[in-house]
């Protein structure tokens, strides 16, 4: 029996193994950009860096999603935010069709109503319930249950695309340039963007990272973090992390397009897990 994990590309992995991605697509003016192995982050940043005009994401069609069913007799499907994207729609839609082709498939859907390295706790839970040959109708509930306790934190300190995209004042991003401000935010338990502080310097900023994982019940568990072509500040975070919690199971690594593409260059995503 074949078994394999899929997720979108916001999760910020590559494919390996028993794991596939499926790539979004993000529109700066005229220029596309796959969100898969073959982007190259860094002229992609800069090109964003440079556009003042719109720019837009596009979800994986439903044909990449049965694509990628077609390889397994188990699929494990993990997807971002429903709320802010119709990626997992796109994901369910697929499954609902190739199951009709093939009623023996088992296909469990999970909604993160987050991103980035949310996501990968999720996906990494999955692959060792996998190697532990836990049954699929096992799999489906614990990953279910285990997204109780995953939780989402977000620093930027750009806010020009969101400036671009008229999300925000073009004269509150100048100023947030300016001051070196810092924006910490969630991703709240219906799958939006929520914003909690706002703080001058990265060392204020990581002082309320680290306050509110305690106050979310974080207790040494494991944290993903991805960052923005800037692997001091992730490092900065991990090493803040084990000063208190010397045995936390901690990973960082670069996003991918579609993170950076909200983050931004600096910008950073930490996953944790509170206690059990």
């Amino acid at each position: 029996m074949n078994r394999l994990v899929i997720a979108d590309s916001s999760c910020d992995l590559k494919a390996k193994d028993n794991l596939e991605i499926v790539p979004l697509t993000i529109l700066v003016g005229d220029q596309t950009f796959v969100d898969d192995s073959n982007l190259d982050l860094d002229i992609f940043v800069n090109t964003l860096r440079r556009h003042n005009g719109e720019t837009s994401t596009a979800c994986p069609s439903v044909q990449t999603w049965n694509d990628q069913y077609e390889k397994a007799d188990e699929c494990f499907v993990v997807t971002m935010t429903s709320t802010l994207s119709g990626t997992y729609n796109s994901a369910r839609v697929a499954a609902e069709m190739c199951q009709q082709d093939h009623p023996d498939k088992k296909i469990a859907l999970f909604d993160t109503l987050s991103t980035g390295p949310e996501m990968v706790l999720l996906i990494e839970q999955i692959q060792k319930w996998i190697t532990e040959n836990l049954t699929f109708e096992q799999i489906k509930a614990a990953g279910t249950e285990y997204l109780k306790r995953t939780h989402l934190l977000f620093t930027l300190k750009s806010l020009h695309n969101l400036s671009a995209n008229g999300r925000v004042p073009k004269i509150v991003a100048s100023a947030f340039d300016l001051l070196n401000m810092r924006m910490i935010g969630v991703a709240s338990p219906e799958g939006t963007i929520k914003p909690l502080f706002q703080c001058r310097g990265d060392r204020r900023a990581l002082s309320k990272l680290i306050g509110y994982m305690k106050s979310e019940g974080y207790d040494g568990g494991k944290v993903r973090i991805s960052h923005v072509l800037d692997p001091s500040v992730a490092e900065n975070v991990k090493t803040q992390i084990l000063s208190e919690w010397k045995n936390a199971d901690i990973l960082y690594y670069s996003t991918a397009g579609l993170c950076s593409f909200y983050a931004e260059r600096g910008g950073m995503l930490v996953g944790f897990e509170s206690a059990a």
